[in-house]
């Protein structure tokens, strides 16, 4: 099942399957670490569009709202 960051669950595992938007957005995501295939954990997620933590590899980071809506991740089962 594919989801998007905002509409995954804290704790949900899976796979980076996809990320939208231009050049500007890739290039960020890139600098952080963000690709596809790379293995992802949501840690958690603010209420009401806040940001969402997310661990990549042995690093946690806090993306907001908007960027989150754009990774597209295939969830573990």
């Amino acid at each position: 099942m594919i989801k998007s960051l905002v509409e995954m669950k804290s704790g949900d595992k899976g796979v980076i399957h996809e990320i939208k938007g231009g050049a500007y957005a890739q290039k960020n995501f890139d600098d952080l670490g963000i690709r596809v295939n790379k293995h992802i954990t949501k840690i958690s997620g603010m209420f009401m569009r806040g940001p969402v933590t997310i661990k990549i590899d042995n690093t946690k980071i806090a993306i907001g709202f908007g960027m989150a809506s754009k990774v597209f991740v295939t969830l573990s089962e």
